[in-house]
């Protein structure tokens, strides 16, 4: 690790965060596979630290098979018996069945708008925004709504921001980060 400094929230003392912040926090990637995984994992921050999130990541992946969506879409009773039975992820019962049910309105949107990423971009006019110190902003209370009264849970407009940030388009590093732009 260098001796950059980074936005005040990066536990320095935790490398798989840094690498986070450094190599994939607020870098555009706009891939739907990626849009789709972030999504979920965003959903299980409710509530929770993005770190204690990020730290249960790979076993998100393996236990959510790889974050393929039309697996997750097709996730009956034994498999949320499973997950709840995972001790290497959040067990949490609303967000399990949430995520599942997201997948489904996730792919639903795919198919309406040929991507989530062009579903994104009717919010965001295809521009990257650059801000720091906000939780919220229209844009993501926008998405929040559209999405809530499309069915998603656990997508509240903090929650969203925090995925915009996370994906790229919005783009958030402190003034004092070397990253900041």
């Amino acid at each position: 690790m260098n001796n950059n400094k980074r936005c005040k929230w990066c536990n320095l003392n935790n490398e798989l965060y840094v690498k986070y912040h450094d190599n994939e926090w607020c870098q555009p990637n706009f891939d739907d596979k990626y849009l789709f995984e972030m999504l979920i994992l965003e959903s299980f921050q409710a509530g929770l630290s993005w770190e204690c999130v990020l730290n249960k990541r790979e076993d998100f992946r393996k236990a959510y098979d790889n974050f393929d969506i039309d697996k997750i879409c097709k996730y009956d009773e034994n498999k949320i018996n499973e997950l709840l039975l995972n001790d290497k992820i959040i067990r949490n019962k609303l967000k399990i069945k949430a995520s599942i049910n997201n997948a489904k309105i996730f792919k639903n949107i795919q198919n309406e708008y040929n991507s989530f990423y062009n579903y994104l971009r009717n919010f965001t006019g295809d521009k990257i925004i650059y801000e720091i110190d906000k939780t919220t902003s229209s844009i993501s209370d926008s998405i929040s709504n559209d999405l809530q009264n499309r069915g998603m849970k656990f997508v509240g407009s903090t929650i969203i921001y925090s995925y915009l940030q996370a994906v790229g388009f919005i783009y958030s590093h402190d003034e004092n980060c070397f990253l900041h732009a």
